[in-house]
């Protein structure tokens, strides 16, 4: 099947559901079709209670995701046909954000545009060593409007945001990562095989512990410090109640591993 019938690969390793975006032609550009394709896989995952985590990649050696798909852009005309776009990307990045389960994108390369504007979404980032990163829609005429400009200034300091965004420049994988936008640089050969090492490592963990920590650190952000500590003990007075902690506290006193249900 091409990559246009299927631009989304969806699979279950154990605990670990795995999203490609399959569009290798392209460099797996995002156009609505991708779009809806991935929010509908991304759906599917979350309500499989199996899954514990998900990772998100891009076919191929080249591309994560090269960015929108200019063409499919520049082809459509009324104001209409581009606010389906900008509807489209801004909800299912936003379903990214908020997912409840731990999320990983594998890096795999050029992350630019839309591509970078993905991986701010996402909890945790490894990132290819040969990849590149950047926000290049200036030199389009056009900005990082998928969310990018707002979430990256909410993640590096907002001079070298700035500078990302007013030059569209490219920045290596290394810099990615002292700038904060990545967690660490994987040769590409074993990216997958890192990515999956941590994402079975986070699947042992409490989902429930799992999912009210990310909802307690994604609305804190949003809080001043006084309301997001209240918020933080309201969240973990829930937790300590929960069938998981008792079972961790008791594997810890037993000095054996721990049986996570997610209850």
């Amino acid at each position: 099947m091409s990559d246009e019938q299927n631009p989304i690969l969806c699979e279950r390793r154990g605990a670990v559901g795995v999203l490609t975006i399959n569009r290798p032609k392209t460099l797996n550009a995002l156009n609505v079709p991708t779009l809806l394709a991935l929010e509908s896989a991304l759906t599917d995952l979350e309500k499989d209670a199996s899954v514990r985590v998900i990772v998100i990649t891009g076919a191929g050696d080249k591309a994560f995701v090269a960015g929108g798909d200019i063409a499919d852009l520049n082809s459509r005309q009324g104001l209409a046909h581009y606010e389906e776009f900008a509807e489209v990307i801004h909800r299912v990045f936003r379903r990214f954000e908020i997912c409840d389960k731990p999320t990983i994108g594998a890096i795999n390369g050029w992350a630019l545009g839309g591509g970078t504007e993905l991986l701010l979404t996402l909890d945790l980032r490894l990132v290819a060593a040969e990849a590149k990163l950047g926000l290049p829609e200036i030199n389009l005429g056009l900005f990082p409007g998928a969310g990018g400009s707002q979430r990256i200034i909410r993640q590096v300091p907002l001079c070298r945001a700035k500078e990302l965004m007013f030059t569209g420049n490219q920045i290596t994988a290394a810099e990615a990562v002292d700038l904060g936008l990545c967690n660490r640089t994987v040769p590409r050969e074993s990216l997958m095989d890192e990515t999956m090492k941590l994402a079975d490592q986070i699947a042992q963990k409490s989902p429930l512990t799992l999912k009210l920590l990310k909802r307690s650190l994604r609305d804190g952000a949003e809080m001043p410090l006084g309301a997001a500590l209240a918020h933080e003990q309201a969240i973990i007075g829930l937790v300590l109640d929960s069938k998981d902690a008792h079972e961790g506290c008791s594997a810890f006193l037993e000095k054996r591993p721990a049986q996570f249900t997610g209850k």
